[in-house]
């Protein structure tokens, strides 16, 4: 007798529609799966055995053949297990659903039970898309799928509920009963001193812009960074969607398949490898800028990374996605991310310290300074020098000004952004294509003169000047005014003085 249901196979973060056949043939007991599987869903076989004898039910000498259809798919990981057992209990006689089976997803444990998978968010989408009105899941994936309304989601613990399920019906999961994230974030509050790199964190949290902290050891460069997941904007629904199908694909997603709300905050070791970073392996996954989609990657020690690595960040930076091709494909990711790097200036850090002299030699200077300005400097709206704090700041009791307090600017400043948008893809100053910073961005006739004046005394880049008139617009964002003044255009120049302190240190020399 021949059965057949629907499952779903995860390539990337994308799923497809598998549909699994199981027909019993004339010949010697065997079980034989075909249709491009790998080699987790050729051990399934004993995992099926197993489970269905330990929940009460027959697995007979049958020669079974299992096909996964489309062929040419390649089908990876444990989630075919569930709707393969149950397409053997079909085909056998041992259930009778009514109606055709549903969509459902599971690994089987030997003892019967229904483990959670990666991508449930991905799977549940892909059903949407293609019509379908219910999905089975593992109970632990339950609110991560119950994220897409549309859907009617059955969690089940075991086979035998299951079983249950698509034998005598069962209530479904609601979009009302999904879990959110809450984390706790660190605030700036716990922040003494560093009042311009607080401004100009501020400032590249409204506009989304990549900022790079330099500065002596100790200075609070980590300190800074890892508080600006605290004032940027919760994730709205799209970017929750999307952050969640990317964790949930990569088996990062926290507790119960709960959705990801505020924006991801990633740091790779400096040792990490270009394929941790961007993605890749023989079989494409997931890499740390993808993770840091809709949010911030933060690269600690940025010269201690190799070469390589940072090279790798070029496509991502300029694309916002990466693109991995395989001999059977390609996959892309999604990479729309703030760049965050904190380094020393120097081998023993102290090149523009008031207190500490440096001891580098002239060439040890030249070459470190070179490996911080070199590959992504280009790419980086904001240099930010930070100072360390004098002692009289760091034993004051007062707290700073909150991130509550911070965010409420910021939200205000996206709001601007969001209505100067509406009618593109851009979403911050800090992604404006050419056409709309010409078309937002002009200006004066003196406030001209002065960009250029600037631009050529630094000896500018393009790009940099690029950079320069995005950030510019987002000061004058926060300063609640649609013309770009000569103040903000000041401001913005300040924030590239790494490029001038390479240009001095070159004179020195």
């Amino acid at each position: 007798m021949l059965a057949k249901t629907i499952s779903l196979a995860l390539t990337g973060i994308e799923a497809h529609v598998v549909e699994v056949e199981v027909d019993i043939l004339r010949g010697l007991p065997g079980f034989t799966i075909v249709g491009l599987p790998d080699s987790i869903i050729r051990e399934s076989r004993e995992r099926i055995r197993s489970a269905l004898e330990n929940s009460a039910c027959e697995f007979p000498p049958h020669n079974f053949t299992v096909n996964l259809a489309p062929a040419a798919l390649k089908k990876q990981g444990a989630n075919l297990d569930l709707p393969i057992a149950i397409a053997i209990l079909s085909a056998t006689g041992q259930i009778h659903a009514e109606g055709n089976l549903p969509p459902m997803v599971g690994e089987l444990s030997l003892d019967g039970r229904v483990k959670p998978i990666r991508g449930v968010l991905s799977m549940a989408i892909t059903l949407y898309r293609r019509g379908h009105k219910a999905l089975l899941v593992p109970w632990e994936c339950r609110n991560e799928a119950a994220a897409i309304k549309e859907l009617d989601i059955y969690p089940v613990k075991t086979l035998l509920e299951a079983i249950e399920i698509l034998t005598e019906g069962g209530t479904p999961c609601h979009a009302e009963e999904t879990k959110v994230t809450s984390p706790v974030l660190r605030d700036f509050s716990d922040v003494r001193g560093q009042e311009a790199a607080r401004r100009a964190l501020e400032i590249a949290a409204a506009g989304n812009h990549n900022v790079i902290l330099y500065g002596s050891p100790g200075s609070g460069k980590t300190m800074l960074a890892r508080r600006l997941p605290s004032i940027l904007p919760p994730l709205t629904r799209e970017e929750s969607i999307e952050a969640t199908m990317i964790h949930s694909a990569g088996g990062r997603l926290a507790g119960e398949g709960v959705l990801i709300t505020e924006a991801p905050f990633t740091s790779p070791h400096h040792t990490s490898s270009d394929v941790a970073l961007v993605g890749g392996g023989r079989e494409p996954t997931v890499g740390e800028v993808s993770y840091a989609h809709n949010g911030i990657l933060f690269l600690d020690e940025l010269v201690e990374f190799k070469n390589n690595v940072i090279q790798a960040l070029r496509q991502p930076l300029e694309d916002r996605e990466v693109t991995i091709s395989r001999a059977f494909g390609s996959c892309t990711f999604p990479a729309d991310f703030m760049l965050v790097a904190a380094s020393n200036p120097c081998g023993c850090g102290y090149l523009f310290d008031d207190d500490i002299p440096c001891i580098c030699n002239p060439g040890q200077v030249k070459k470190f300074f070179q490996k911080i300005s070199g590959p992504v400097a280009d790419r980086i709206d904001m240099d930010i020098l930070v100072n360390r704090v004098p002692s009289e700041n760091l034993t004051c009791m007062e707290p700073a000004e909150s991130s509550r307090a911070i965010r409420e600017r910021i939200l205000e400043a996206r709001d601007r952004q969001k209505s100067r948008f509406e009618e593109s893809t851009t979403r911050c100053n800090g992604t404006m294509l050419p056409a709309e910073m010409r078309k937002f961005c002009r200006l004066t006739g003196d406030t001209e003169t002065l960009l250029r004046d600037v631009i050529r005394r630094l000896n500018l880049t393009a790009r940099s000047f690029d950079k320069i008139l995005k950030v510019s617009r987002t000061i004058a964002d926060l300063d609640n005014n649609d013309a770009i003044e000569k103040k903000h255009i000041l401001e913005a120049v300040s924030y590239k003085n790494l490029q001038r302190n390479y240009m001095n240190l070159q004179r020195v020399l």
